[in-house]
Protein backbone atom coordinates (compact mmCIF):
# COMPACT_ATOMS: atom_id res chain seq x y z
CA UNK A 1 0.00 0.00 0.00
CA UNK A 2 1.74 3.26 -0.93
CA UNK A 3 0.71 6.32 1.56
CA UNK A 4 -0.51 8.24 -1.15
CA UNK A 5 -3.68 5.58 -1.27
CA UNK A 6 -4.09 6.86 2.64
CA UNK A 7 -6.77 9.53 2.99
CA UNK A 8 -7.00 12.31 6.03
CA UNK A 9 -9.95 11.98 7.60
CA UNK A 10 -12.39 15.35 8.04
CA UNK A 11 -14.01 17.01 10.20
CA UNK A 12 -17.45 15.96 7.82
CA UNK A 13 -16.79 12.34 9.70
CA UNK A 14 -16.79 13.21 12.93
CA UNK A 15 -20.59 12.76 13.44
CA UNK A 16 -20.00 9.39 12.69
CA UNK A 17 -17.99 9.34 16.38
CA UNK A 18 -20.97 9.98 18.13
CA UNK A 19 -22.43 6.81 17.57
CA UNK A 20 -19.85 5.59 19.89
CA UNK A 21 -22.31 5.72 22.94
CA UNK A 22 -24.49 2.66 21.17
CA UNK A 23 -21.49 0.60 22.60
CA UNK A 24 -21.84 1.33 26.23
CA UNK A 25 -25.42 -0.98 26.27
CA UNK A 26 -23.46 -3.72 24.30
CA UNK A 27 -21.04 -4.01 26.66
CA UNK A 28 -23.00 -4.44 29.70
CA UNK A 29 -25.43 -6.94 27.63
CA UNK A 30 -21.90 -8.70 27.24
CA UNK A 31 -20.41 -8.46 30.55
CA UNK A 32 -21.11 -11.91 31.79
CA UNK A 33 -19.42 -13.59 28.64
CA UNK A 34 -16.71 -11.25 29.51
CA UNK A 35 -16.50 -11.76 32.87
CA UNK A 36 -14.99 -15.43 32.11
CA UNK A 37 -12.89 -14.75 29.98
CA UNK A 38 -9.48 -16.12 30.36
CA UNK A 39 -7.37 -15.31 33.24
CA UNK A 40 -4.41 -12.69 33.52
CA UNK A 41 -2.62 -14.62 36.46
CA UNK A 42 -1.48 -11.37 37.61
CA UNK A 43 0.38 -11.05 34.57
CA UNK A 44 1.53 -6.92 34.77
CA UNK A 45 -0.49 -4.73 31.79
CA UNK A 46 0.23 -1.27 31.23
CA UNK A 47 -2.64 0.24 29.80
CA UNK A 48 -1.87 3.61 27.61
CA UNK A 49 -4.68 6.70 26.90
CA UNK A 50 -4.53 8.02 23.98
CA UNK A 51 -4.19 12.05 22.15
CA UNK A 52 -5.82 14.51 25.03
CA UNK A 53 -6.69 11.89 27.38
CA UNK A 54 -6.07 10.29 30.67
CA UNK A 55 -6.11 7.37 32.81
CA UNK A 56 -10.03 8.30 33.18
CA UNK A 57 -10.73 7.22 29.85
CA UNK A 58 -9.44 3.97 30.28
CA UNK A 59 -10.82 2.84 33.43
CA UNK A 60 -13.72 0.38 32.13
CA UNK A 61 -10.73 -1.08 30.13
CA UNK A 62 -8.71 -1.45 33.23
CA UNK A 63 -11.04 -2.62 35.89
CA UNK A 64 -12.22 -5.16 33.01
CA UNK A 65 -8.64 -6.34 32.99
CA UNK A 66 -8.53 -6.68 36.56
CA UNK A 67 -12.02 -8.92 36.83
CA UNK A 68 -10.20 -11.42 34.78
CA UNK A 69 -7.04 -11.51 37.24
CA UNK A 70 -4.33 -9.22 35.62
CA UNK A 71 -2.08 -6.57 37.88
CA UNK A 72 -3.37 -3.79 35.69
CA UNK A 73 -1.64 -0.31 36.06
CA UNK A 74 -2.38 3.04 34.04
CA UNK A 75 0.09 5.28 32.73
CA UNK A 76 -0.13 7.83 35.42
CA UNK A 77 1.16 11.05 33.87
CA UNK A 78 -2.05 13.14 33.70
CA UNK A 79 -3.31 14.42 30.32
CA UNK A 80 -1.23 12.54 26.90
CA UNK A 81 -0.54 16.29 25.22
CA UNK A 82 0.92 14.40 22.54
CA UNK A 83 4.67 14.76 22.92
CA UNK A 84 5.78 11.80 21.57
CA UNK A 85 9.44 12.40 21.84
CA UNK A 86 8.89 13.12 25.69
CA UNK A 87 6.76 10.63 26.77
CA UNK A 88 8.67 7.84 25.50
CA UNK A 89 11.58 7.70 27.67
CA UNK A 90 8.49 8.74 30.94
CA UNK A 91 6.61 5.14 29.23
CA UNK A 92 9.57 3.73 29.01
CA UNK A 93 10.83 4.17 32.62
CA UNK A 94 7.54 3.01 34.15
CA UNK A 95 7.19 0.10 32.39
CA UNK A 96 10.58 -0.94 33.31
CA UNK A 97 9.73 -0.12 37.12
CA UNK A 98 6.67 -2.21 36.95
CA UNK A 99 8.65 -4.72 34.81
CA UNK A 100 11.06 -5.25 38.14
CA UNK A 101 8.64 -4.31 40.77
CA UNK A 102 6.26 -7.59 39.13
CA UNK A 103 9.19 -9.81 38.23
CA UNK A 104 8.28 -10.32 34.74
CA UNK A 105 8.13 -8.35 31.37
CA UNK A 106 4.65 -6.31 30.63
CA UNK A 107 1.66 -6.37 28.39
CA UNK A 108 0.83 -3.17 26.80
CA UNK A 109 -2.71 -1.84 25.72
CA UNK A 110 -2.52 1.62 24.03
CA UNK A 111 -5.60 3.66 22.40
CA UNK A 112 -4.81 5.85 19.40
CA UNK A 113 -1.71 7.48 20.20
CA UNK A 114 -1.10 5.42 23.34
CA UNK A 115 -0.72 2.21 20.91
CA UNK A 116 2.52 4.71 19.75
CA UNK A 117 4.20 4.77 23.22
CA UNK A 118 3.14 1.34 24.03
CA UNK A 119 5.22 0.38 20.25
CA UNK A 120 7.90 2.32 20.82
CA UNK A 121 8.21 0.91 24.78
CA UNK A 122 8.96 -2.31 23.26
CA UNK A 123 10.97 -0.75 20.75
CA UNK A 124 13.65 0.51 22.92
CA UNK A 125 13.14 -1.83 25.81
CA UNK A 126 12.19 -5.47 24.77
CA UNK A 127 13.06 -7.03 27.35
CA UNK A 128 10.51 -5.07 29.18
CA UNK A 129 7.86 -5.62 26.59
CA UNK A 130 6.10 -9.49 26.59
CA UNK A 131 3.50 -8.27 24.02
CA UNK A 132 1.93 -5.18 22.24
CA UNK A 133 -2.46 -4.67 21.58
CA UNK A 134 -2.70 -1.62 19.78
CA UNK A 135 -6.86 0.27 19.23
CA UNK A 136 -6.73 2.99 16.11
CA UNK A 137 -3.08 3.50 16.45
CA UNK A 138 -1.52 4.78 13.43
CA UNK A 139 1.76 3.49 12.53
CA UNK A 140 1.97 4.92 9.63
CA UNK A 141 2.64 8.91 9.30
CA UNK A 142 2.63 9.92 13.08
CA UNK A 143 -0.27 12.45 13.58
CA UNK A 144 -0.58 12.98 9.73
CA UNK A 145 -3.20 10.47 8.81
CA UNK A 146 -5.37 11.61 11.83
CA UNK A 147 -7.66 14.54 12.64
CA UNK A 148 -4.95 15.60 15.08
CA UNK A 149 -2.60 16.36 12.53
CA UNK A 150 -3.76 19.87 12.05
CA UNK A 151 -3.60 20.64 15.93
CA UNK A 152 -0.15 19.74 15.43
CA UNK A 153 0.35 21.46 12.48
CA UNK A 154 -0.70 24.64 13.89
CA UNK A 155 1.72 24.27 16.59
CA UNK A 156 4.65 24.75 13.87
CA UNK A 157 5.26 20.66 13.86
CA UNK A 158 6.07 19.29 10.09
CA UNK A 159 3.83 16.58 9.54
CA UNK A 160 6.02 15.38 6.74
CA UNK A 161 9.07 15.40 8.49
CA UNK A 162 7.40 13.20 11.77
CA UNK A 163 6.07 11.00 8.54
CA UNK A 164 9.80 10.52 8.15
CA UNK A 165 11.02 10.24 11.24
CA UNK A 166 8.22 7.37 12.06
CA UNK A 167 9.61 5.70 8.92
CA UNK A 168 12.89 6.04 10.02
CA UNK A 169 12.07 4.44 13.74
CA UNK A 170 11.01 1.10 11.89
CA UNK A 171 14.77 0.25 10.96
CA UNK A 172 14.53 -1.35 14.78
CA UNK A 173 11.96 -3.68 14.05
CA UNK A 174 9.72 -4.33 17.52
CA UNK A 175 10.47 -8.05 18.68
CA UNK A 176 7.64 -9.05 20.83
CA UNK A 177 3.97 -9.77 19.06
CA UNK A 178 1.57 -6.90 18.34
CA UNK A 179 -2.06 -7.28 17.83
CA UNK A 180 -3.28 -3.93 16.18
CA UNK A 181 -7.26 -3.75 16.28
CA UNK A 182 -8.49 -1.14 13.45
CA UNK A 183 -12.10 0.03 12.31
CA UNK A 184 -13.13 1.32 8.61
CA UNK A 185 -15.50 3.26 10.89
CA UNK A 186 -12.64 5.27 12.53
CA UNK A 187 -13.69 9.41 11.89
CA UNK A 188 -10.18 10.02 14.01
CA UNK A 189 -7.19 7.91 12.49
CA UNK A 190 -7.01 6.17 8.78
CA UNK A 191 -7.51 2.72 8.82
CA UNK A 192 -5.02 2.67 6.20
CA UNK A 193 -2.81 3.80 9.09
CA UNK A 194 -3.16 1.70 11.16
CA UNK A 195 -1.53 -0.87 8.85
CA UNK A 196 1.61 -2.54 9.73
CA UNK A 197 4.07 -3.54 7.24
CA UNK A 198 7.35 -3.41 9.41
CA UNK A 199 7.08 -5.44 12.15
CA UNK A 200 7.93 -9.01 11.68
CA UNK A 201 5.26 -10.12 14.17
CA UNK A 202 1.96 -8.49 13.92
CA UNK A 203 -1.48 -9.24 13.08
CA UNK A 204 -4.32 -7.24 12.49
CA UNK A 205 -8.27 -7.25 13.66
CA UNK A 206 -10.68 -5.41 12.15
CA UNK A 207 -13.75 -4.38 14.49
CA UNK A 208 -16.60 -2.19 13.48
CA UNK A 209 -16.41 0.52 16.28
CA UNK A 210 -15.50 3.73 15.80
CA UNK A 211 -12.16 5.52 17.13
CA UNK A 212 -13.92 6.66 20.71
CA UNK A 213 -15.97 3.56 20.34
CA UNK A 214 -12.58 0.98 20.30
CA UNK A 215 -12.27 1.97 24.45
CA UNK A 216 -15.79 0.68 24.84
CA UNK A 217 -16.61 -1.83 22.68
CA UNK A 218 -17.46 -5.55 23.98
CA UNK A 219 -15.88 -6.97 20.60
CA UNK A 220 -12.52 -5.10 21.61
CA UNK A 221 -12.66 -6.14 25.38
CA UNK A 222 -12.83 -9.80 23.71
CA UNK A 223 -9.91 -9.60 21.53
CA UNK A 224 -7.60 -7.98 23.84
CA UNK A 225 -8.60 -10.21 26.53
CA UNK A 226 -7.69 -13.37 24.05
CA UNK A 227 -4.53 -12.16 23.24
CA UNK A 228 -3.27 -10.92 26.30
CA UNK A 229 -3.81 -14.15 27.82
CA UNK A 230 -1.65 -16.00 25.20
CA UNK A 231 2.13 -17.25 26.34
CA UNK A 232 0.65 -17.21 30.03
CA UNK A 233 0.20 -21.09 29.70
CA UNK A 234 -2.42 -23.95 30.16
CA UNK A 235 -3.13 -22.16 33.72
CA UNK A 236 -4.93 -19.27 31.66
CA UNK A 237 -7.75 -21.31 31.59
CA UNK A 238 -11.20 -18.90 31.35
CA UNK A 239 -12.46 -18.06 34.95
CA UNK A 240 -15.69 -19.50 35.88
CA UNK A 241 -18.81 -16.91 35.41
CA UNK A 242 -19.53 -15.44 38.51
CA UNK A 243 -22.37 -16.81 40.15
Amino acid sequence: MDDSEIEIPTRTGVLRELTAVTEFPRLALAAPKLAAGPSGRGAPVLVLPGFGAGDGSTLLLRGYLRVLGYAVHGWGLGRNGGDVEALIPQVVERADRIAQREGRPVRLVGWSLGGVLGRETAREQPEVAERVVTMGTPVIGGPKYTLAGESYRKRGVDLDAVERQVEQREAVPIACPITAIYSRNDAVVAWKACIDRFSPDVEHVEVEATHSGLGFSARVYEIVADRLAIGLGPEAAPLQPPA
